[in-house]
């Protein structure tokens, strides 16, 4: 074994200290393998309930009217994810776009936006109209409030209390850290701040930016009172497979408001061709948990390397996972670069290419981006990011499979190695 990760260009030391690591996680590992388990029963369940069959694979194109298999996946995402409705499209092509479609149709000028949970990711800024750009909710007379986690990481109930008002419409809850270095949101306090923001507001939307966290837990945020949940296909629930694509789970009227603001008034639901990419929607959905179980233990192994060598690491190498996303701070923009070139080196597609920092649409500074991806920006395939800015922390995530995950992490261990980043004391 260790020759054939020789051949990959990981040296003795670096395998070595990963083996002694990956040693100490099999009873965590158990966990997750549970975890996954129970939601690979729960797609298995929704996809026999509504009566999956080979005919919902045919393509449909033009208008798509009565689509089997368009119609037949948003009713099983509706049963697996504890909704009313939901919508699935391949016209939805990607998370900040399925945000954006969720805000824009269920906000109306005059309306009030509040985030409880600080700054939402980067590309959000520009929808929200937070830096100025055409067709943002600021230019339809949209406001935007935000009340900031304290020091701690718990929500600040006082200032959420002081903050919602008889303009507040929506209240967005990004449960993934995004590029902030704060803990990621579980499913149960997700239900916490909901049953307190209902308390003070009943008829107040809330909606979760699911994005990194689906299958993560037993529980997803529908089930704890959110009136929508969010995310994109070449995340999670694609399984890898989902070749573009998103979806917006929750209560009838918000995701009948999407399909209208997503189409057009009169159409809504029942327009959208399939275009052939049904079957990959179907297929990545049963396989989500699985792949999903491998992305979070690469997570884990990810942080049990990093925190053994002095890094900073969120979250640590004991806490419970609430999203496949691993933070490593290095506080040295070196460094943070070549993580990111070893986990393009350990991609299967473009490993001979060098990620360079560039300026990214929809981003305040440079980032850097790794990622070989069979789906160009898959996030549940092996990648990792960040913008180049202090304190220099990259966000790794995903892994279609544990080994690949595992040899990812391995690599950028091994590029650190290599340029003397890394306290090689610490690896004996």
């Amino acid at each position: 074994m260790q020759k054939q990760y020789e051949q990959l260009g990981i040296c003795r030391e670096v395998y070595e200290f990963g083996s002694r690591i990956e040693d100490r996680l099999k009873e965590r590992f158990q966990k997750l393998d549970e975890t996954a388990e129970f939601n690979q029963a729960k797609v298995l369940h929704a996809m026999q309930e509504l009566r999956v069959s080979a005919e919902c694979f045919n393509m449909s194109s033009g208008y798509g009217y009565n689509d089997l298999g368009r119609d037949t996946l948003e009713a099983v995402y509706a049963k697996c994810f504890h909704g009313e409705d939901a919508l699935v499209r391949p016209q939805i092509t990607c998370g900040t776009h399925a945000l954006a479609l969720a805000l824009m149709s269920n906000l109306r000028p005059g309306d009030e936006l509040l985030s409880p949970v600080g700054k939402p990711y980067d590309t959000l800024e520009e929808v929200i109209g937070i830096r100025p750009s055409k067709g943002s909710l600021a230019e339809y007379q949209i406001s935007y409030r935000q009340v900031d986690l304290l020091a701690d990481g718990s929500f600040d109930y006082e200032g959420i209390k002081n903050a919602i008002n008889e303009k507040t419409r929506l209240v967005t809850i990004q449960r993934s850290k995004g590029y902030a270095v704060r803990p990621t949101l579980s499913v149960k306090r997700i239900g916490e701040l909901i049953s307190f923001i209902k308390g003070i507001k009943p008829d107040v939307i809330c909606m979760v930016d699911n994005c990194y966290g689906e299958f993560v837990e037993d529980k997803e945020p529908l089930e704890v009172g959110a009136d929508m949940i969010v995310g994109s296909l070449i995340k999670n629930l694609g399984g890898g497979l989902a070749p573009i694509g998103g979806y917006i789970v929750g209560k009838k009227e918000c995701v009948e408001n999407a399909a209208y603001r997503l189409t057009s008034p009169g159409l809504g639901k029942e327009v959208g061709a399939s275009l052939g990419v049904i079957q990959s929607f179907y297929q990545g959905l049963f396989l989500a948990p699985t792949v999903v179980n491998s992305a979070l233990k690469g997570a884990v192994f990810a942080a049990n390397i990093y925190e053994a060598l002095g890094f900073d690491v969120l979250p640590n190498s004991t806490e419970s996972r609430h999203d496949i996303i691993q933070a490593v701070t290095f506080h040295n923009p070196d460094a943070m670069i070549a993580f990111c070139k070893g986990i393009q080196a350990a991609a299967p597609v473009d490993s001979y290419v060098t990620p360079e920092p560039w300026a990214m649409p929809g981003y305040d500074s440079d980032v850097i981006m790794a990622a070989g991806a069979f789906v160009q920006g898959s996030s549940i395939e092996l990648s990792a990011d960040g913008p180049i800015k202090p304190p220099y922390s990259v966000y790794f995530q995903g892994g279609l499979t544990w080994y690949h995950a595992k040899t990812g992490i391995l690599m950028s261990l091994q590029k650190l190695y290599e340029q003397n980043l890394v306290n090689k004391d610490l690896m004996c």
